[in-house]
Protein backbone atom coordinates (compact mmCIF):
# COMPACT_ATOMS: atom_id res chain seq x y z
CA UNK A 1 0.00 0.00 0.00
CA UNK A 2 1.32 3.46 -0.87
CA UNK A 3 1.44 6.19 1.74
CA UNK A 4 -1.50 8.56 1.98
CA UNK A 5 -1.41 12.35 2.17
CA UNK A 6 -2.14 13.03 5.82
CA UNK A 7 -3.68 16.47 6.43
CA UNK A 8 -4.16 15.86 10.17
CA UNK A 9 -3.85 18.81 12.55
CA UNK A 10 -1.85 16.58 14.87
CA UNK A 11 -0.37 14.14 15.42
CA UNK A 12 0.75 15.02 11.93
CA UNK A 13 2.78 13.47 9.16
CA UNK A 14 6.55 13.26 9.52
CA UNK A 15 9.18 13.63 6.79
CA UNK A 16 9.98 10.33 5.08
CA UNK A 17 13.67 10.94 5.81
CA UNK A 18 12.85 10.85 9.52
CA UNK A 19 10.69 7.73 9.35
CA UNK A 20 13.23 5.82 7.24
CA UNK A 21 16.19 6.77 9.43
CA UNK A 22 14.25 5.89 12.59
CA UNK A 23 13.35 2.54 11.01
CA UNK A 24 16.98 1.88 10.07
CA UNK A 25 18.06 2.64 13.63
CA UNK A 26 15.17 0.92 15.38
CA UNK A 27 17.01 -2.26 16.39
CA UNK A 28 20.50 -0.84 16.64
CA UNK A 29 21.19 2.86 17.25
CA UNK A 30 24.69 3.89 16.27
CA UNK A 31 26.23 0.51 17.02
CA UNK A 32 24.83 0.25 20.55
CA UNK A 33 22.87 -2.93 19.77
CA UNK A 34 19.71 -1.40 21.21
CA UNK A 35 16.86 0.88 20.21
CA UNK A 36 16.68 4.45 21.49
CA UNK A 37 13.31 3.34 22.89
CA UNK A 38 15.11 0.90 25.18
CA UNK A 39 17.94 3.21 26.21
CA UNK A 40 18.48 4.42 29.76
CA UNK A 41 18.06 8.17 29.84
CA UNK A 42 21.09 8.20 32.16
CA UNK A 43 23.35 6.45 29.65
CA UNK A 44 26.16 8.32 27.89
CA UNK A 45 24.62 7.31 24.56
CA UNK A 46 21.31 8.99 25.38
CA UNK A 47 23.04 11.96 26.99
CA UNK A 48 24.69 12.58 23.62
CA UNK A 49 21.30 12.43 21.86
CA UNK A 50 19.53 14.97 24.09
CA UNK A 51 22.50 17.35 24.08
CA UNK A 52 22.79 17.17 20.29
CA UNK A 53 19.04 17.78 19.94
CA UNK A 54 19.22 20.91 22.09
CA UNK A 55 22.31 22.19 20.27
CA UNK A 56 20.65 21.67 16.89
CA UNK A 57 17.42 23.38 17.99
CA UNK A 58 19.46 26.35 19.23
CA UNK A 59 21.25 26.48 15.89
CA UNK A 60 18.16 26.15 13.68
CA UNK A 61 16.10 28.70 15.66
CA UNK A 62 19.06 30.98 16.53
CA UNK A 63 18.14 30.79 20.22
CA UNK A 64 20.14 33.31 22.31
CA UNK A 65 22.40 32.00 25.08
CA UNK A 66 20.27 33.59 27.82
CA UNK A 67 17.34 31.30 27.04
CA UNK A 68 16.85 27.82 28.49
CA UNK A 69 15.59 24.99 26.27
CA UNK A 70 13.47 22.48 28.18
CA UNK A 71 12.16 19.12 26.95
CA UNK A 72 9.00 18.46 28.96
CA UNK A 73 5.84 16.35 28.98
CA UNK A 74 2.13 16.96 29.42
CA UNK A 75 1.46 18.73 26.13
CA UNK A 76 0.92 22.44 25.65
CA UNK A 77 -2.13 22.09 27.92
CA UNK A 78 0.07 21.50 30.97
CA UNK A 79 1.85 24.75 30.12
CA UNK A 80 -1.44 26.56 30.70
CA UNK A 81 -0.83 25.91 34.42
CA UNK A 82 2.98 25.92 34.45
CA UNK A 83 3.18 29.42 32.96
CA UNK A 84 1.19 31.24 35.66
CA UNK A 85 2.68 29.09 38.44
CA UNK A 86 6.16 30.16 37.33
CA UNK A 87 5.68 33.58 35.75
CA UNK A 88 2.66 35.19 37.44
CA UNK A 89 4.83 35.81 40.47
CA UNK A 90 5.23 39.58 40.93
CA UNK A 91 1.88 41.32 40.49
CA UNK A 92 -0.30 38.23 39.94
CA UNK A 93 -1.61 39.66 36.67
CA UNK A 94 -1.44 38.69 33.01
CA UNK A 95 -2.84 39.90 29.66
CA UNK A 96 -4.43 37.62 27.06
CA UNK A 97 -5.58 37.84 23.46
CA UNK A 98 -8.34 35.27 22.85
CA UNK A 99 -8.08 34.03 19.28
CA UNK A 100 -9.38 30.51 19.68
CA UNK A 101 -9.95 27.51 21.89
CA UNK A 102 -6.36 27.07 23.06
CA UNK A 103 -5.84 30.75 23.92
CA UNK A 104 -9.09 30.62 25.87
CA UNK A 105 -8.03 27.51 27.78
CA UNK A 106 -4.73 29.19 28.66
CA UNK A 107 -6.69 32.20 29.92
CA UNK A 108 -9.12 30.10 31.95
CA UNK A 109 -6.36 28.10 33.62
CA UNK A 110 -4.27 31.17 34.43
CA UNK A 111 -7.36 32.81 35.95
CA UNK A 112 -7.12 30.26 38.78
CA UNK A 113 -3.83 31.79 39.92
CA UNK A 114 -4.23 35.55 39.40
CA UNK A 115 -6.05 38.38 37.66
CA UNK A 116 -6.27 37.86 33.90
CA UNK A 117 -7.14 40.70 31.54
CA UNK A 118 -8.61 40.00 28.09
CA UNK A 119 -7.08 42.60 25.76
CA UNK A 120 -9.13 41.53 22.74
CA UNK A 121 -11.09 38.58 21.35
CA UNK A 122 -12.27 37.40 17.95
CA UNK A 123 -14.99 35.16 19.34
CA UNK A 124 -17.67 37.41 17.80
CA UNK A 125 -16.85 36.02 14.34
CA UNK A 126 -16.00 32.43 15.34
CA UNK A 127 -12.31 33.33 15.69
CA UNK A 128 -11.97 33.89 11.94
CA UNK A 129 -9.63 36.86 12.30
CA UNK A 130 -6.91 38.31 14.53
CA UNK A 131 -8.33 41.31 16.42
CA UNK A 132 -6.69 44.73 16.36
CA UNK A 133 -5.00 45.43 19.68
CA UNK A 134 -5.44 48.67 21.60
CA UNK A 135 -2.16 49.29 23.45
CA UNK A 136 -3.94 51.50 25.97
CA UNK A 137 -5.55 48.31 27.32
CA UNK A 138 -2.18 46.61 27.91
CA UNK A 139 -1.38 46.39 31.62
CA UNK A 140 2.22 47.59 32.18
CA UNK A 141 2.18 45.71 35.50
CA UNK A 142 1.24 42.37 33.92
CA UNK A 143 3.68 39.58 34.66
CA UNK A 144 3.31 38.34 31.07
CA UNK A 145 1.27 38.84 27.89
CA UNK A 146 -0.02 35.63 26.27
CA UNK A 147 -0.92 34.84 22.65
CA UNK A 148 -1.50 31.71 20.60
CA UNK A 149 0.51 32.62 17.52
CA UNK A 150 -1.12 30.19 15.09
CA UNK A 151 -4.66 28.93 15.66
CA UNK A 152 -4.89 25.31 14.58
CA UNK A 153 -8.67 24.99 14.65
CA UNK A 154 -9.62 28.30 13.04
CA UNK A 155 -6.73 28.83 10.63
CA UNK A 156 -5.54 32.27 11.73
CA UNK A 157 -2.13 33.58 12.73
CA UNK A 158 -0.41 36.66 14.08
CA UNK A 159 1.63 38.20 11.27
CA UNK A 160 2.92 40.88 13.65
CA UNK A 161 3.76 40.39 17.29
CA UNK A 162 2.20 42.78 19.82
CA UNK A 163 4.63 45.31 21.25
CA UNK A 164 4.38 44.54 24.94
CA UNK A 165 7.24 46.75 26.10
CA UNK A 166 8.82 45.42 29.29
CA UNK A 167 6.10 42.82 29.78
CA UNK A 168 7.37 39.38 28.63
CA UNK A 169 5.53 38.01 25.60
CA UNK A 170 4.55 34.35 26.04
CA UNK A 171 3.47 32.54 22.89
CA UNK A 172 2.02 29.14 22.06
CA UNK A 173 3.78 28.11 18.83
CA UNK A 174 2.57 24.51 18.82
CA UNK A 175 1.29 24.58 15.25
CA UNK A 176 3.81 26.91 13.62
CA UNK A 177 7.19 26.32 15.28
CA UNK A 178 9.96 25.53 12.76
CA UNK A 179 7.73 26.67 9.88
CA UNK A 180 9.54 29.99 9.45
CA UNK A 181 12.20 32.06 11.23
CA UNK A 182 11.25 33.77 14.50
CA UNK A 183 13.22 36.28 16.52
CA UNK A 184 13.35 34.44 19.84
CA UNK A 185 14.63 37.56 21.61
CA UNK A 186 11.21 39.19 21.13
CA UNK A 187 9.63 36.59 23.41
CA UNK A 188 9.92 35.97 27.10
CA UNK A 189 8.87 32.40 26.47
CA UNK A 190 7.86 30.11 23.59
CA UNK A 191 6.17 26.76 24.10
CA UNK A 192 5.05 24.09 21.67
CA UNK A 193 3.62 20.59 21.63
CA UNK A 194 5.82 18.57 19.28
CA UNK A 195 3.14 16.61 17.42
CA UNK A 196 2.65 19.01 14.53
CA UNK A 197 6.03 20.18 13.21
CA UNK A 198 8.61 18.69 15.58
CA UNK A 199 7.91 15.01 16.05
CA UNK A 200 5.50 12.56 17.67
CA UNK A 201 3.14 13.32 20.54
CA UNK A 202 4.60 13.17 24.03
CA UNK A 203 7.18 15.97 23.90
CA UNK A 204 6.63 19.63 24.76
CA UNK A 205 9.40 22.12 24.04
CA UNK A 206 9.78 25.25 26.18
CA UNK A 207 12.18 28.07 25.32
CA UNK A 208 12.28 30.49 28.23
CA UNK A 209 14.41 33.52 29.12
CA UNK A 210 16.59 32.75 32.12
CA UNK A 211 15.50 35.74 34.19
CA UNK A 212 11.89 34.53 34.11
CA UNK A 213 12.57 31.31 36.01
CA UNK A 214 13.53 30.69 39.61
CA UNK A 215 10.62 32.52 41.26
CA UNK A 216 7.80 30.00 41.06
CA UNK A 217 4.82 30.32 43.38
CA UNK A 218 5.13 28.44 46.66
CA UNK A 219 2.22 26.23 45.64
CA UNK A 220 3.96 25.21 42.39
CA UNK A 221 4.50 21.43 42.34
CA UNK A 222 8.12 20.36 41.89
CA UNK A 223 7.39 18.74 38.52
CA UNK A 224 5.85 21.99 37.22
CA UNK A 225 8.78 24.21 38.22
CA UNK A 226 10.85 25.36 35.23
CA UNK A 227 13.90 25.89 37.46
CA UNK A 228 13.92 22.22 38.46
CA UNK A 229 13.95 21.11 34.84
CA UNK A 230 16.53 23.73 33.84
CA UNK A 231 18.87 22.74 36.70
CA UNK A 232 18.60 19.08 35.72
CA UNK A 233 18.99 19.43 31.96
CA UNK A 234 15.41 18.19 31.37
CA UNK A 235 16.44 15.01 33.22
CA UNK A 236 14.76 15.51 36.61
CA UNK A 237 12.67 12.48 35.74
CA UNK A 238 12.62 10.23 32.68
CA UNK A 239 12.02 12.54 29.71
CA UNK A 240 10.11 11.51 26.56
CA UNK A 241 13.30 9.95 25.20
CA UNK A 242 12.11 8.63 21.85
CA UNK A 243 10.19 11.79 20.97
CA UNK A 244 13.33 13.85 21.65
CA UNK A 245 15.32 11.53 19.38
CA UNK A 246 12.75 11.98 16.59
CA UNK A 247 13.00 15.76 17.05
CA UNK A 248 16.74 15.40 16.43
CA UNK A 249 16.00 13.65 13.13
CA UNK A 250 13.41 16.32 12.21
CA UNK A 251 16.00 19.04 12.83
CA UNK A 252 18.49 17.18 10.63
CA UNK A 253 15.85 17.22 7.88
CA UNK A 254 15.09 20.93 8.37
CA UNK A 255 18.79 21.68 7.94
CA UNK A 256 18.87 19.55 4.79
CA UNK A 257 15.90 21.54 3.46
CA UNK A 258 17.90 24.76 3.90
CA UNK A 259 16.82 25.90 7.37
CA UNK A 260 13.87 28.03 8.44
CA UNK A 261 14.16 30.60 5.63
CA UNK A 262 13.77 27.78 3.12
CA UNK A 263 10.93 26.25 5.17
CA UNK A 264 9.07 29.56 5.02
CA UNK A 265 9.30 29.68 1.21
CA UNK A 266 8.25 26.02 1.04
CA UNK A 267 5.23 26.62 3.29
CA UNK A 268 4.13 29.84 1.57
CA UNK A 269 4.13 28.02 -1.77
CA UNK A 270 2.04 25.13 -0.41
CA UNK A 271 -0.53 27.40 1.23
CA UNK A 272 -0.84 29.56 -1.89
CA UNK A 273 -1.70 26.51 -3.99
CA UNK A 274 -4.72 25.75 -1.81
CA UNK A 275 -5.82 29.33 -1.05
CA UNK A 276 -5.62 30.33 -4.73
CA UNK A 277 -7.96 27.49 -5.61
CA UNK A 278 -10.37 28.24 -2.77
CA UNK A 279 -10.57 31.90 -3.83
CA UNK A 280 -11.50 30.91 -7.39
CA UNK A 281 -13.79 27.98 -6.63
CA UNK A 282 -17.57 28.19 -6.98
CA UNK A 283 -18.11 25.37 -4.49
CA UNK A 284 -15.39 25.65 -1.86
CA UNK A 285 -14.47 28.72 0.15
CA UNK A 286 -11.90 29.50 2.82
CA UNK A 287 -13.24 30.55 6.21
CA UNK A 288 -10.42 33.07 6.77
CA UNK A 289 -9.51 35.93 4.45
CA UNK A 290 -6.76 38.50 4.25
CA UNK A 291 -3.45 38.71 6.06
CA UNK A 292 -4.56 36.59 9.04
CA UNK A 293 -4.58 33.35 7.05
CA UNK A 294 -2.49 30.57 8.55
CA UNK A 295 0.20 28.91 6.46
CA UNK A 296 -0.22 25.72 8.46
CA UNK A 297 -3.98 25.14 8.88
CA UNK A 298 -6.45 25.91 6.11
CA UNK A 299 -10.16 25.52 7.03
CA UNK A 300 -12.71 25.54 4.20
CA UNK A 301 -16.37 24.72 3.56
CA UNK A 302 -18.84 24.09 0.78
CA UNK A 303 -21.72 25.68 2.69
CA UNK A 304 -23.58 22.36 2.71
CA UNK A 305 -22.95 19.91 5.57
CA UNK A 306 -23.96 16.86 3.52
CA UNK A 307 -21.63 17.90 0.71
CA UNK A 308 -18.84 18.49 3.23
CA UNK A 309 -19.29 14.96 4.59
CA UNK A 310 -19.34 13.49 1.08
CA UNK A 311 -16.14 15.34 0.21
CA UNK A 312 -14.34 14.09 3.33
CA UNK A 313 -15.46 10.51 2.62
CA UNK A 314 -14.45 10.52 -1.05
CA UNK A 315 -11.17 12.29 -0.30
CA UNK A 316 -10.24 9.54 2.15
CA UNK A 317 -10.88 6.88 -0.49
CA UNK A 318 -8.62 8.83 -2.85
CA UNK A 319 -5.77 8.89 -0.31
CA UNK A 320 -6.30 12.30 1.32
CA UNK A 321 -6.98 11.64 4.98
CA UNK A 322 -7.93 13.65 8.09
CA UNK A 323 -9.58 16.51 6.18
CA UNK A 324 -12.59 16.72 8.46
CA UNK A 325 -12.73 20.04 10.32
CA UNK A 326 -12.53 20.29 14.09
CA UNK A 327 -15.72 19.13 15.79
CA UNK A 328 -16.33 22.65 17.13
CA UNK A 329 -16.51 24.28 13.66
CA UNK A 330 -17.24 21.52 11.14
CA UNK A 331 -16.37 21.79 7.46
CA UNK A 332 -12.90 20.75 6.33
CA UNK A 333 -9.36 21.62 7.28
CA UNK A 334 -6.13 20.92 5.45
CA UNK A 335 -3.15 21.07 7.80
CA UNK A 336 -0.03 21.46 5.68
CA UNK A 337 2.83 21.34 8.15
CA UNK A 338 6.48 21.22 7.13
CA UNK A 339 6.43 17.53 6.18
CA UNK A 340 3.54 17.90 3.71
CA UNK A 341 5.16 17.95 0.25
CA UNK A 342 4.13 20.48 -2.40
CA UNK A 343 2.89 17.52 -4.45
CA UNK A 344 0.35 16.73 -1.73
CA UNK A 345 -1.21 20.19 -2.01
CA UNK A 346 -1.24 20.04 -5.80
CA UNK A 347 -2.93 16.65 -5.81
CA UNK A 348 -5.49 17.74 -3.22
CA UNK A 349 -6.46 20.73 -5.37
CA UNK A 350 -6.73 18.48 -8.44
CA UNK A 351 -9.07 16.20 -6.48
CA UNK A 352 -11.14 19.18 -5.28
CA UNK A 353 -11.55 20.35 -8.86
CA UNK A 354 -12.76 16.90 -9.89
CA UNK A 355 -15.17 16.77 -6.96
CA UNK A 356 -16.54 20.20 -7.78
CA UNK A 357 -17.12 19.26 -11.43
CA UNK A 358 -18.88 16.03 -10.45
CA UNK A 359 -21.13 17.61 -7.81
CA UNK A 360 -22.45 20.76 -9.45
Amino acid sequence: MSRVYNFSAGPAMLPEYVLKKAADEMLDYNGTGESVMEMSHRSKEYDAIIKETEAMLREVMSIPDNYKVLFLQGGASTQFAMIPLNLMNKNNKADFVITGQWANKAYQEASRYGKCNVIASSKDKTFSYIPELDKSKFDPEADYFHICQNNTIYGTRFTELPDTGNVPLVADLSSCILSEPVDVSKYGMIYAGAQKNMGPAGLTVVIVREDLIGNAMDICPTMLNYQIHADNGSMYNTPPTYSIYILKLVLEWVKQMGGLEAMKVHNEKKAAIIYDFLDSSEMFSATVSGKDRSLMNIPFVTGNEELDAKFVSEAKKAGFINLKGHRSVGGMRASVYNAMPIEGCEKLVAFMKEFEAANK
